[in-house]
């Protein structure tokens, strides 16, 4: 995502040697993430009107981090010193009908841009589960949605602009450098502030969501490809306590194939609205039971008419070769005994390879088993080395705003281009005036 929180429960994460502990001392108010797991360590929170701002913020503070719309359940965008917040850069800049394209100020929800380009008879290609969430904040972490033939939200990138740290502006390109632009968009916010993305677009198409009951998990080994390419986007939601995949979600355009069938490798089909939870009530997810509707009505799996902001859960997610998909599933399935009580629902989906260096899915199509934990975090902390040992085998990388344990020289191995990526760190920030505790162990630790 960079989700929906899909439980509302109170979460407050405990300080441990993985989670940067948060400074308690001022008395002045502080911002928290959606869950409600983090607390910013500083109230100085900047909120710029415009990129001149941002400039002047940039190059007045020695030591500086950027929000966006606080969806991070780790301290990715933490600060001991000063915040900056794109939240009132929320614009779209232009659109050029020739090249397809649309820019647009990094603070953008993709939640009040889908409808705007969907008028103009555009789309995204792909959208994360969640529509709340910022073009800039959600590129930057590698945020995706689902689809074997789909990139994350990263991948639509043709062009940024930033606020690099001496507070002038840079600007990359898919036509002018594209190694370099596959360099600094998943840039974990190392190098600058995002002030404009320029986006890849599509023809606006429609879209048709059918939700299956009750998969038997020995169909998803035995069929795993076949089931996941269903359609345009394909969902796998289970807890691991029986033999079943509890729901799986099938979002095809409306020029594919409608899976009308009453039966989809063994799981029924539903004669309702479903939550991925099942036993929580529908009203705040997409509409399903084959109704058709715009793009960016159906793939994410909830509505924008809400803000989940007082939705407290934690999260992990982990990305492994699609070749592998099989061998992982069963792996944490072994788990599931040890997994339920903490759990409230595993998805599992597919994402495209890119050439983004620090993407998840770098040079790989991968399958991600992402983690919705209740609220207990001493134990999941410590399940979270027992699940990343036993992927290990398949190399795992997690995805870098949710919650992991992996040693930074793990992290390292898994990244072919980590130190080149270090490199253009060290060319833009040099002082590192962008670099923060997350930063500090999870790249130079």
């Amino acid at each position: 995502m960079k989700r929906k929180t899909f439980i509302q429960l109170g979460a407050t994460l405990a300080a441990s040697r993985f989670l940067a502990p948060l400074n308690a001392l001022s008395q002045e108010p502080r911002l928290r993430n959606w869950a409600g797991n983090i607390t910013y360590s500083t109230a100085n929170v900047q909120y710029p009107k415009s990129v001149a701002q941002v400039q002047q913020l940039v190059k007045k503070h020695p030591r500086l981090k950027t929000l966006g719309t606080r969806h991070c359940f780790n301290t990715i965008a933490d600060s001991k010193h000063d915040l900056l917040s794109t939240r009132d850069l929320n614009k779209v800049v232009s659109l050029n009908r020739q090249s397809k394209t649309v820019t647009v100020e990094g603070g953008i929800k993709y939640g009040e841009l889908a409808p705007y380009l969907h008028k103009q008879g555009f789309a995204l290609p792909n959208l994360a589960s969640l529509p709340h969430i910022s073009v800039a904040g959600s590129i930057i972490t590698a945020t995706h949605g689902s689809g074997i033939k789909n990139g994350n939200l990263a991948s639509s990138v043709s062009g940024l602009e930033m606020v690099i740290a001496d507070g002038s502006i840079v600007n990359f390109s898919k036509a002018h450098d594209a190694a370099k632009l596959d360099a600094v968009v998943v840039s974990l916010g190392a190098i600058g502030v995002i002030t404009k993305v320029t986006l890849n677009l599509i023809p606006t198409f429609m879209v048709r969501q059918r939700v299956f009951t009750n998969m038997p998990l020995a169909e998803v080994k035995q069929h795993f490809e076949k089931i996941v390419s269903a359609g345009y986007s394909v969902s796998l939601f289970t807890d691991w306590q029986n033999e079943n995949v509890s729901e799986v979600w099938i979002k095809s355009r409306v020029d594919e194939k409608d899976h009308r069938e009453a039966e989809f490798y063994k799981a029924k089909a539903a004669t309702k609205n479903l939550h991925p939870v099942i036993e929580q009530p529908a009203e705040k997810c997409t509409d399903q039971m084959g109704v058709p509707g715009v793009w960016y009505e159906r793939l994410p799996h909830f509505k924008m008419g809400f803000t989940p902001s007082t939705g407290k859960e934690l999260q992990s997610e982990f990305f492994v070769p699609v070749h592998h998909a099989v061998e992982a599933i069963s792996a944490i399935a072994r788990l599931g005994k040890q997994i339920g009580p903490h759990l409230f629902i595993t998805e599992i989906r597919t994402i495209a390879a890119d050439n983004l260096w620090m993407s998840p899915c770098y040079k790989q199509t991968s399958v991600t088993i992402h983690f919705t934990w209740k609220q207990e975090t001493a134990a999941v902390m410590k399940l979270l080395p027992i699940i990343e040992k036993e992927l290990e085998p398949f190399k795992v990388r997690p995805h870098w705003a949710k919650i992991f344990t992996m040693a930074p020289g793990i992290l390292a191995s898994r990244y072919d281009k980590m130190e080149d990526f270090k490199k253009i760190v060290q060319d833009f920030d040099p002082k590192g005036k962008f670099r923060n505790a997350y930063l500090e162990r999870n790249l130079y630790g």
